[in-house]
């Protein structure tokens, strides 16, 4: 088995080794993975923090020992705290990382950080109030950053950010966590599933106090949400129907 980790600010998660094909996710800095396959320009990965696999590009990445992703592992997870930080080589050279990089790695990749961190758990209560570092930023399949983000990325770095760990999609979150039967068992922090007209849940969204949730939909924004769905403050209409409420946390 081989082992790599995340030395750019962000690498692109792909659902086939091939440039055009569909971005799956992405691979932020410091974030380890086993390497499962490797060809000549691509490697096929999964990722420690949520077993989440794809492709990516060989150039994109740096080769570790077993023994260094075991130490990574076995590190409490620390993650960066601003929209940008800068880690620093040893031969000065900057490098800009997005809000949620991992720096359990900085030793294995000798990389300096002065920034802002956090490892350890949050109270639930801190959720939406990390949610709203990432309003207004655009929506990107597959993005999982401040500068593109979808949905199930969004609820996936919220709570990361706070200590706790989500699958990568919103039908995998959907399996974690238990199921409540109305909108006023909820809590502020817990999340809402929305699926298609085959059934299949392919939306979430992390509920505010008073009937509020927060997602992303074109951008991540704020709309209202009632027992059909949410109601799109803007178009004034219910623009996802609602699956299930989950508790967490």
């Amino acid at each position: 088995m081989q082992y790599g980790i995340c030395n750019l600010s962000m690498v692109s998660l792909r659902s086939e080794p091939t440039n055009d094909s569909p971005l799956i996710s992405q691979v932020l800095y410091g974030e380890y993975f086993k390497v499962l396959e490797q060809r000549k320009f691509w490697s096929k990965i999964r990722l420690a923090f949520d077993g989440n696999e794809g492709w990516i590009d060989n150039k994109q990445y740096l080769n570790i020992t077993e023994e260094n992703y075991k130490f990574i592992n076995n590190k409490n997870a620390t993650f960066s705290q601003d929209l940008v930080e800068f880690v620093q080589d040893p031969n000065e050279q900057l490098y800009a990382i997005p809000l949620g990089s991992t720096l359990n790695g900085l030793e294995v990749l000798n990389h300096r950080f002065d920034g802002t961190s956090f490892f350890g758990v949050s109270t639930k209560c801190n959720l939406v109030k990390t949610a709203f570092i990432y309003l207004n930023t655009p929506y990107l399949s597959g993005g999982k950053t401040p500068f593109g983000i979808d949905s199930s990325g969004f609820t996936q770095m919220v709570y990361k950010l706070n200590g706790y760990k989500l699958l990568r999609t919103a039908s995998q979150q959907a399996t974690q966590g238990e199921a409540l039967s109305f909108i006023e068992e909820s809590e502020p922090g817990d999340l809402a599933f929305f699926d298609d007209d085959e059934g299949v849940i392919n939306h979430v969204g992390i509920i505010m106090k008073d009937n509020y949730i927060i997602h992303a939909y074109g951008k991540v924004r704020i709309d209202r949400l009632d027992h059909s769905g949410i109601f799109n403050v803007d178009e004034e209409k219910h623009t996802h129907k609602l699956r299930v409420i989950k508790k967490v946390i």
